[in-house]
């Protein structure tokens, strides 16, 4: 079986989805009779191939990054990848006989395998990611309401279009009611994320929030937390530690600063994958006050690295958190509920210890090799 995968996210670039693509191409690389290409972005100005495995082959399309700001995609990039993309799939699809394709995000690369599945009769898969699902994210109201009937017709020709929560298939059966969509979750790597049974606990507690530093992800009401969380003990020991970058870096370093609590936030940028294990066995308590997601990558990472964890309910978080059992929700855009679920944890240290053991449990149920399992099914029924 050969498959086609489209995705202009791939690490070094993008956020959850391209991780994602990563983890499921390791995964491909152990199935003997599954060959795939990747058509991804480049993330400097030059044509890369290489290879996972035997089977496995990544090609990267330079659509004008030179290194920098590589955690988030313009609508040039996007339209820049969209027509190399094209073109790069199509001159695959020439030379190659391919199953099916696969698509990352309705669009662009739903698009590109809508017109790519006309011309050679393949069929296509459209995986839902976040954004790309009308109504996901204030900032795209407009252009929401431009691309929504577009949108349905990518789903509707789509063999399978797979949502990664339940959260987010309801959110796509608002723009189109009569749409299938499957669920099939983002998985855990638990041996590259667990946790360090060495740690030393030396009084302080470290909050920590990994994420694109979007308005979208609330991280200004977890700022304004730690404001209250400090003002009713201002000896209290603990610590925000923020890593990721976006374009909302700037405004949350002047609210840290505005509410004199910069002392107490670290931020630290953009960390490297092979790099984000270590901050999670350092931290004693996981957040992420989001106003939207569709299975938080960043989430599932502390699950398995055996965190308790503080969330509003929100796309997969149901999936993943147990209220009362490995973590809180909390409410939206509320610092007030983020303190005072923050506040149980900070002052219970076993109750730390033991969402922290629940969380380590849950993830052992959930693995990589079983959402590439479930997406290597799919595709013998797409066929």
């Amino acid at each position: 079986m050969k498959i086609l995968f489209l995705n202009y996210e791939y690490p070094p670039l993008g956020g959850g989805a391209g991780n994602a693509t990563a983890y499921l191409l390791k995964e491909y690389a152990h199935i003997p009779d599954l060959e795939v290409h990747l058509v991804t972005s480049s993330a400097d100005e030059t044509l890369h191939h290489f290879s996972i495995g035997e089977h496995i082959t990544v090609h990267t399309i330079p659509i004008g990054k030179n290194g920098k700001n590589i955690h988030h995609q313009s609508e040039k990039d996007l339209l820049t990848y969209t027509w190399k993309g094209y073109c790069f799939a199509d001159e695959l699809l020439k030379k190659e006989k391919f199953d099916v394709i696969h698509s990352f995000f309705t669009v662009p690369c739903g698009y590109m395998a809508m017109r790519l599945s006309k011309k050679y009769h393949i069929p296509y898969i459209v995986s839902l990611r976040g954004a790309d699902v009308p109504g996901y994210s204030e900032r795209f109201t407009l252009l929401y309401s431009l691309l929504r009937p577009l949108t349905r017709k990518i789903w509707s020709r789509a063999s399978n279009v797979v949502s990664n929560s339940s959260g987010l298939r309801t959110l796509a059966l608002e723009t189109n009611p009569a749409q299938e969509v499957s669920i099939i979750p983002n998985g855990i790597n638990t041996e590259e994320f667990k946790p360090d049974p060495a740690k030393e606990i030396d009084g302080f507690v470290r909050i920590l929030c990994v994420s694109r530093l979007t308005s979208r992800k609330g991280i200004n009401y977890l700022i304004e937390a730690m404001k209250i969380l400090l003002a009713e003990k201002s000896e209290r020991k603990i610590e925000l530690w923020i890593a990721g970058e976006g374009d909302a870096i700037a405004s949350l370093k002047q609210l840290a600063t505005e509410l004199g609590v910069e002392k107490n936030t670290k931020f630290f940028g953009l960390v490297k994958h092979s790099d984000l294990a270590r901050y999670y066995e350092m931290a004693d308590i996981f957040c992420l006050p989001s106003l939207n997601e569709g299975m938080s990558n960043t989430m599932l990472e502390a699950l398995a690295s055996g965190m308790p964890i503080v969330a509003t309910v929100t796309g997969g978080t149901e999936e993943l958190v147990e209220n009362g059992e490995n973590g809180f929700y909390v409410n939206q855009k509320s610092p007030e509920d983020l303190a005072e679920k923050l506040e149980k944890l900070i002052e219970d240290a076993p109750l730390r210890k033991r969402f922290g053991e629940m969380s380590r449990a849950r993830a052992e149920q959930m693995s990589w090799k079983n959402v590439a399992l479930a997406y290597y099914d799919l595709y013998q029924k797409t066929l």
